[in-house]
Parts: C-alpha cells; structure tokens; sequence
C-alpha cells in the first residue's frame, strides 16, 4: 500500500509533533473539531475532567435557543452524537455513576432542542432514541439507590411530551429491582387516587371546541390511559401477566386487537385454554382492525391445544380470504411431505380466481410467482387497474425478463390510465414505460391475443393525439 494513503500507520508515520501541527491548522475556523479536540484533551486527563467538559455542553445547548436550519442541522446532529459517544465510551467504563447522570441530563435536553430544530426526518429524535438505550448497560454499575431511582423515573415519565422517555422503565428494570418498582408503582397508584388537577383556564373558544370533540371527560380520559400505561409497563417489567391484564376492562378485551395481545401473553404463561376463550369472546362485528393480530393468535392458541385440523382450517380460511401468504406459508409447512406441492398447486387456482385482480398480483409478486403472475395478468388483462402504478411498475420489472408480454400488458395499462385520465403529472413516466415497451417489443415474439407493438402505439396517436405534451416526452 502507498505511503500516501490516507490511514492511521502512515499518519502515525508523521510524528506526533506534526501531527499537531495539522490538527492546529485544519481545526482553525471550525468549532466542531475545536470541540472534539477539547474533549479528548479532557480525557487525557481523567473520565472527572470529560465530564465537566461534557456537562459544559449539555449547558450549552440546553441555554441555546436559536433555530437550527437545514444546513446546520447535520452538525448539531455530529454534535449530540459526540457528547453521548464521550459519556458512553470513555466515561462510563472509569466513572458509571456520573455517566448516568450525564446521560440523564442529555435525554433531558430533547424537548429543547425539538423545539428549534425541523425533525421532520427524524434522524435529530434517532439521537435521542439510541442514547436512552446505553442505560441498560451503565444503570446497574452505577449503584443507585432503587427508591431514589423510582422517584426519578416517575418525575420523568409525567412530563413526557415528545416520548423522549419512552421503554426507560423496562431499560431501568434490572437496577429497579423489586423495591425500586414497588415505590414506582405505588407512586403511579397514589397519581390515581387524587383528584384531577385543574388546567389552566383555556380561551372560551378551545373549550367548547374541546367538549365538541372528547366532551367533559377528557382530563380524566387523559390521566386514566396514563395511568394504565404506567402499571401495564411496571407489570410487563416485572412478569405479572395478571396485573398486566388488569388494567384491561371487559369492553377492552372484547377488542380483537387487544384480545390477541391478551392472549399472547396467556400462551406465554401455557394458558393456552384461557387464551382461546377470550379470543372466542372478542366482538367479531367491530370491522377489519385488529383481524390479523387475532387470526395469528387464534391459530398458536390452537395449536398449543393440539388442536393442529382446526389451525390448519382457520390458515387456509385466511389465505382464501385474503391472500395472506404469511397464512398460505404456515398452512404448507404443516403438511405432510408432497402433499404440500398439491396445495400449493390448489392455492395457485385460488389466486388466479381471486376476485380482486391487484391483491392476487401482489401475491404473486411477493411470493414470489412470476408464472402465475403472467398467466393471471394475460388471462384477466381487461382488469388491470392502471392507477396502481407502484405495483404494477414492481411486477412489471419482475416480469420483464422471463415475460416479456406480460409486462408489457402491465405497462400499457399504466400508460392507458395517465393519457384516459389526462394526468399530466404522469406523462413523463408514461413515455418511459411507452419506451419500455418499445425495448421489449424485440423479445415478444408472439403477442397472442393482443395487439402488436405497432397496433398498439397507433391506436395511441389515434386516441391521444391532441396530447402533445405527452408525445413531446415520446422518444
């Protein structure tokens, strides 16, 4: 390898005093090299000196109120990456309790700096998100006291507002321990017994509008799912399954939604019987929501009864439904050997004669099938929605290469919807797929019963020629 290669032996190679030298010259102007070169001067000093330098910062930025811009958000970005990588890596191994804190004071700084920065994006809150994660390694060598650390966690977790705080009770868990999440729990049920605090008064306007939309309850509304949240989290915490399910009502468990999840915690304790009783109870009627969650732990608590005929009937009840490969994929893997490749032979007639053209296409892509996509997308062309363009585009290129005609009947179908529906936005994309199709054209040899390259184009000028705009993009 060069000498002139840009690595740490032929830097290495330079010598420590000009070394220095560069740093000295290419940190001139830049305050975010300054900063890091700072800090690790700091640490050269002790983990004690980082901190304060680390603390020095975090002030810094708390303090800090001007909004961040687009161009400088990458480096404030760098910068919170930094102070947690100093606190995480070089702190905590010498000094775990005032990583802890540090730590502690940086996820406080979330709300602030979400309120001057656009987190659209989210990678600002992916920051914050990663760094609450290190507690569950620098908590327990940090030796705090567990009530102590309950009343901590409970300051933190009423005062919320941007779920910078959210998973820090089952993060805190091991250090909590069992009396560390009694006091947090009898905190949280002492919450519940008071009286509702009264809101400063609202414009009379925000009120009414209020009462409009959650009517008089809604503070209590408001403190009631907080408080099933706190002790659903100290429960799942701790392993009470019980106490977990508790905080569930009876009108909450007839939810197919929150059945399924209800019974997935009963299959975890061999509660399987209970499991399924409660999932037969769920009210069938309320709609969609929910249904897969509830077909999926219907089926484990029926398998875990033995029940394996009635598993695999609700499976192909599923997919027959539904298409749901995930379903149609457990029901073959259940079956003897070579009895599978007959349902799955039996399942391919199914999707071919599903009524809604797009889902079966989409299980044939996903599967994946291209075989039968082909055979589904000729046999049924007149159904081809051509304003599903994402789908169509993603079978199209799947197709393109072993079936050719099929693909392009796709990408007719694209084009035959942007010009009918005169969606100019498209037209640029309808010429590339016109273009596609002018490219495959020389590996179709028989367009069978649909008309050929050449048909088809002049069928186009004659239905679409007032459209110039599309036919300036044809190339």
């Amino acid at each position: 390898m060069s000498k002139k290669t840009l690595n740490q032996t032929n830097l290495e190679a330079l010598g420590a005093d000009k070394l220095a030298a560069l740093l000295m010259e290419v940190s001139t102007g830049s305050a975010e090299i300054k900063r890091r070169l700072r800090l690790e001067l700091s640490h050269s000093l002790g983990a004690s000196e980082l901190a304060r330098e680390v603390r020095k910062r975090l002030l810094s930025l708390r303090k800090s109120t001007s909004f961040v811009s687009w161009r400088k958000r990458k480096t404030l970005i760098k910068d919170l990456d930094t102070q947690v990588t100093m606190i995480v890596e070089k702190i905590a191994p010498e000094d775990p309790a005032t990583a802890f804190d540090l730590l502690w004071q940086f996820i406080e700084l979330a709300p602030s700096v979400y309120e001057r920065v656009d987190d659209s994006r989210g990678d600002v809150g992916n920051v914050f998100r990663a760094a609450i994660k290190h507690f569950e390694d620098i908590a327990p060598h940090a030796l705090i006291d567990p009530v102590v650390l309950a009343e901590r966690v409970w300051t933190v977790v009423q005062d919320n507002g941007y779920g910078e705080w959210d998973g820090i009770i089952p993060l805190m868990a091991p250090t909590l321990g069992a009396s560390g999440l009694a006091r947090l729990k009898a905190d949280v049920e002492a919450y519940a017994a008071a009286p509702i605090e009264e809101e400063p008064a609202d414009h009379e306007a925000i009120q009414f509008l209020r009462q409009l939309r959650e009517g008089d309850t809604y503070a209590a509304d408001r403190k009631s799912r907080f408080v099933k949240w706190c002790l659903q989290e100290i429960a799942a915490t701790a392993g009470d399954t019980s106490a977990y399910i508790a905080q569930y009502t009876e009108e909450d468990l007839k939810r197919k939604d929150i059945s399924a999840e209800v019974a997935g915690l009963l299959l975890s304790d061999d509660q399987a019987a209970a499991a399924l009783d409660l999932l037969l109870a769920a009210d069938q009627e309320e709609g969609s929501f929910g249904q897969e969650a509830w077909d999926d732990a219907y089926i484990a608590s029926l398998a875990a009864l033995g029940r394996l005929e009635e598993a695999q009937n609700h499976r192909w009840t599923c997919f027959s439904s539904t298409l749901s490969a995930k379903h149609l994929r457990g029901y073959l893997k259940a079956l003897p050997d070579f009895e599978d490749v007959e349902a799955e032979e039996l399942a391919k007639r199914h999707v071919l004669a599903f009524p809604d053209f797009s889902v079966a296409l989409g299980f044939c892509v996903n599967w994946p099938d291209p075989l039968t996509a082909a055979q589904l997308i000729e046999d049924r062309a007149s159904e081809i929605d051509g304003n599903h363009y994402m789908l169509l585009t993603s079978a199209a290129e799947t197709l393109r290469s072993r079936h050719p005609r099929a693909a392009v009947l796709l990408l007719r179908a694209m084009i035959d919807y942007t010009l009918e529906q005169g969606r100019s936005k498209r037209y640029g994309h309808a010429a590339e797929h016109l273009a596609d199709c002018t490219l495959l054209d020389a590996e179709i040899l028989d367009y069978g019963a649909f008309p050929n390259h050449d048909t088809y184009v002049k069928t186009l000028q004659d239905q679409h020629d007032h459209k110039s705009s599309f036919w300036a993009k044809v190339r």
